[in-house]
Parts: structure tokens; sequence; C-alpha cells
């Protein structure tokens, strides 16, 4: 179909003034049909004015001339653009080829084809319910347009894929002229084959009497086979899909194949897989056909046949081959499972037109002692996370034994059970809000022959403790008389007193002091005293007499103002004296 849509968009874009003015011409959309390429189209009594290949719709013998390629099934019926293909059978395509032009041109050359040529094309296989064509390409050197094709639907309505092919030497030309009956080449159906009239030399002279038409025959095929398993066991007639057996005995399979196809079949391989528990017994593969009825010991090579295959042969449509082997049941304890056993053997087929398959099936029980289970809770942990958070961590060892969960048990002080945890996974997180001590004692549980089985043992039994909360507390810090938060924990009462009054502050103990330095008695702290700035020796505050200087003696007057002079003065220091004593005081 690419090809004729690649012919299709070749096709002429443009005609002669004169050619598109004639009343009989008219144009047709290829779509509509299978043929191409979109070009004028004329009458019987308006032929074309210049060489053209099966443009005329009113043939009276093939009418549309445009639809030129048709079949039949040979020898059946009339031609149609459809065949429903049955394998086996052949079909007729015929191809009508008629040069257009007036015969009016012939005398001049104008209407004469040259280099006529006829090119068949068909797909070589038709899928199952599928359609293929079946094409025809008419070309002239000179003709307008230069090629001109139509094609004829070939259906598969099977359920199969289908083989077309042409028949060698079945081209044959009627024709009013010298070509009658003459045989196309048979590379018609490749890269074409002249035609003709006189002689199939590509000249075909303009009308109608000129014409002719090209019939062939294709052939249709359809490959196809059977194959069927069978078993039985040894020393036994009777074969069948399945078969009962015991552990060690000999079964025989046999694997039957037919070509009911419609071509031959060459080369068939046969390759046949055991299953485990299945083993193939060597030198005992045996082949009949209708070249051996009675059956044929086939050589070493046959012991491939559970390998890489053995080949069987070529066989015509019709023809059948019948393999048989012996194979042999495993031993009890090599058997792939305890009880019933179905063992699968598939044969297979192989073929160049594909392979198929089928199956038969050994069964056979194996006789299996449980297993001796071994079960142990080994160990269990305890972490604290903090003060009411703990983590339980059990480790186990099992043989013939699935675990499947531990449960904890968690008594109090008193031996009373508080709690009881279970844990699909052998670690559990556990909270305990209550202060106390408690024991944890893991139970590990096992599944044991489809029943629940339980382990446990000292190892896995530990203690905890929840402590009381450590809450904060206000104490008196003995050391610095201080009130400090501490955790109730953290008590200790050489260091520390709840009696809080105990760290108020108590007055410090005075002494009135001499102070050196300024010779005052003063008040201080008791602690404060230090002999080299203080002293408790008031002797040494008090102020030392000053001795005045002697007047000159210079007469009564004289003595009399220094008399009162010096009384002044020592009024003054009396009064001194008494002040500084009352402001100590």
């Amino acid at each position: 179909m690419s090809k004729l849509m690649s012919l299709i968009r070749r096709a002429p874009k443009r005609f002669t003034a004169g050619v598109t003015m004639l009343a009989a011409a008219i144009i047709v959309p290829a779509a509509v049909f299978a043929w191409g390429p979109d070009r004028p189209t004329f009458t019987m009594a308006h032929p074309a004015p210049y060489v053209t290949f099966n443009s005329i719709t009113d043939n009276g013998s093939v009418g549309d001339e445009r639809n030129f390629v048709r079949v039949r099934e040979s020898g059946v019926g009339n031609y149609t653009d459809n065949a429903n293909l049955q394998a086996g059978k052949t079909y007729d395509v015929m191809v009508y080829y008629h040069n257009n032009a007036s015969s009016g041109l012939n005398a001049s050359g104008a209407g004469i084809a040259q280099n006529t040529m006829l090119r068949m094309q068909m797909s070589a296989t038709v899928g199952a319910n599928s359609k293929t064509d079946i094409a025809g390409f008419i070309t002239a050197s000179n003709a307008n347009p230069g090629e001109v094709y139509d094609t004829a639907s070939l259906t598969n309505s099977t359920t199969g894929g289908m083989d077309l092919s042409f028949v060698a030497g079945s081209a044959k030309v009627t024709s009013n002229g010298a070509v009658n009956g003459a045989t196309l080449p048979d590379s018609v159906f490749t890269t074409g084959a002249k035609l003709g009239f006189d002689s199939l030399n590509g000249v075909v002279p303009g009308c109608n009497e000129y014409a002719g038409y090209v019939i062939f025959k294709i052939k249709v095929n359809q490959p196809n086979f059977t194959v069927s398993k069978q078993v039985r066991k040894e020393g036994t007639t009777a074969w069948s899909e399945t078969v009962a057996t015991n552990p060690g005995d000999k079964v025989e399979y046999l694997v039957t194949y037919k070509n009911t196809g419609t071509t031959n079949q060459d080369n068939v391989m046969l390759k046949d897989t055991l299953p485990q528990g299945i083993s193939y017994v060597p030198s005992t593969t045996y082949v009949a056909n209708s070249t051996n009825p009675n059956g044929m010991h086939l050589d070493a090579a046959s012991d491939k046949v559970t390998t890489s295959g053995v080949n069987i042969g070529n066989y015509a449509p019709g023809a059948a081959a019948y393999v048989k082997f012996t194979a042999k049941v495993a031993d009890n304890d090599k058997l792939p499972a305890c009880g019933d056993n179905k063992l699968t053997n598939k044969a297979e087929i192989q073929t160049d037109n594909g392979n198929k398959s089928d199956t038969a099936d050994v069964t056979v029980k194996k006789e299996c002692k449980p297993p001796v289970a071994k079960y142990v809770c080994k160990s269990l942990g305890i972490t604290q996370v903090d003060r009411t958070n703990f983590k339980f961590t059990t480790s186990y060892t099992a043989e013939n034994a699935t675990f499947k969960s531990v449960t904890y048990v968690i008594k109090n002080e008193a031996g009373a059970t508080v709690d009881t945890k279970t844990s699909t996974s052998t670690t559990l997180n556990y909270t305990q809000a209550t202060a106390g001590k408690y024991t944890v004692q893991a139970t590990v549980t096992f599944t044991v022959n489809g029943q629940d089985k339980t382990a446990t043992s000292d190892a896995c039994k530990g203690k905890f403790e929840v402590k009381k909360e450590d809450k904060d507390i206000k104490v008196c810090e003995l050391a610095t008389k201080k009130i400090v938060t501490i955790k109730e924990s953290q008590f200790d009462a050489n260091k520390y007193s709840k009696n809080l009054a105990d760290c108020k502050e108590t007055p410090p103990a005075t002494i009135k002091v001499c102070d050196l330095t300024t010779k005052q008695i003063v008040t201080i702290n008791e602690s404060d005293f230090n002999d080299t700035k203080y002293s408790k020796d008031f002797s040494k505050c008090e102020e030392t007499p000053v001795t005045p200087p002697e007047l000159p003696k210079t007469g009564m007057g004289e003595n009399i103002a220094a008399i009162v002079g010096l009384g002044a003065l020592i009024a003054s220091a009396a009064y001194y004296v008494a002040s500084r004593r009352a402001l100590n005081q």
C-alpha cells in the first residue's frame, strides 16, 4: 500500500488545455477505489486524444477500466475485486490492458504506446484474520500518466497465517493479435514483462481491438501442524495425558506430530523438557512414520531429545510421526516435595512455520517423616530507657520450627502479675509508671508442623526497677547558709538542712576599738578586728596635752595679758576634748 500511495503522490498534477476541455474527461478521486493515479477519464464514444491506459469508464466488457485487476477461485464463478482465501486452493488473477488513444492517431504513430509493460506485486504472506492486496502496474514510455495501477483484495478469515505465491509460467495473454496465448516471463512478478499485439515487444496501438488481458494463478498455502503428548507406565498399553506412579517407576512418553497444513515441513525438531523428579533413560528413543511404520531406534544423538532436541525428518501435508522414549521417576528421597507431586513433561515441535507444544503429567507421592523440631529461648535483655520506659530483647534458636511471637509476663515484688504483653518481633518497648521492683518472664511461641509450641528458660527471666520520681526540693546549704534547690536524691544531712530557718542571717558581734589611724574610738564587727589597724586599748586614742611656749616677761600688763590668753587657750582645749569624748560615747 505504501508503494501505491507513492504512485498516487507521483501522479501528474496538470494536464494540457486540450485534454481538460474534452467533454468526455472527468476526474474521479482515487481514494474511492483501489486504483490510481487520479487522471482524466474517457468513454468508448470519445476516446483519448493521446496515449493513456485504462481510463475509459463505459467499456462494454469490463465496465470502468480503472478497475482492471480482478480475482476469483480458479475456474469458479466471475472475477471480482476480492477473494476469500482458502488454504490449499489456487486463484486466477485477470489484468485487463487497453490503450485508450483514438485509432485515428495510429497512422501517425501518435496513438501507439511504446515500451508497454505489466508488473505484478503481492505480499508473500497474509496474517490471521487480515487482508492483503495484489497490485498490477501498467506502464508505457509515452503514456500520460506514465503508470496506472489497480488492486484486488485477498482476505484470510482463518486464525492462522497463509503463504501466497505466484505460480511460475502461469501468466497467459488473451488478445486479438499474434500474442494471443503467449506466456509472459516470470519477470512479470518482479521487474515486469512487456505486453504487445503483434509480439511481446511493448507496442500497443490505440483502440479497443488492440486491447487484451493477462490471466495468471496464485497459490494459497497454510502451514499447520498438531502435537500431542501422552504417557503410560512401563509394561502397560494404554496411553493417557496423566498417569499415577510410585517412586522409582519407569514411564514411557509418546509424542505425536502431524502436518495438517498444505505445505511440506522439513527438518522438524522435537525437544522434550523433563521436570525435576523425572530422568531420561539413555538410548530409548524410537520414531515411527511412513518411512518406518514399525518404528526405528534413533542413534546416540537421539539422547539429545531432552536437551537440545532431535531432528525427526521431513513431512508432506497429512504425514505424521510418533516418537517414544523411556524415563524414570526419582526415588522417594529425591522427589521434589513431600506428599503428592505432579511432574509435568513438555514436548515441543519446532518448525520453520512456528512452534507448538503439549504436556503430560506423572503423579507420585513422596513419603516424608516429620522433621525433629528444636526450639530454645536463649536470653532476655532488659535496657532501661528512662525512669519508666524499658526495652525487652529476646533471643532464641529454632530448627524445623518457625518463630511466631514472644509473650512477656511482668510481676511485682509480691509476685502478682501486673501486666502481660505479646510481640511478633523479638523486641518490645514497655512502660511501667508505678514505682517498685519487678520481674519479667519471656516465653517464645513457635509454629511446628502447623501447631503452636512454646519455650522459656531461666535465662529468659530478668528484673527491673521503677524508682520513685526524683523531685526538686529547697534546702539550706550549711556551708554557705544559702537556700538552694537540689534533687531529692542528692540530699545529704551533712551538707544540707531541710530546715530553711538554718539559713537566716545572724547579726555579727560588734566591738569598740581605737582606730589607730584616726586616733578615734569606733565600732566595728568583731570579725573585722585587725591589730594592725585597731587597738582595744582606748588610751591610745587619748589626746596628748600641748605645752604652751613660755612667754617673755615684759611687765605687769603683759603678764596679765599673757595669763588671760593662756587661760583662753586652756579653756578652748578643754572644751575640745570634752566635745570629742561626748561624740565617741
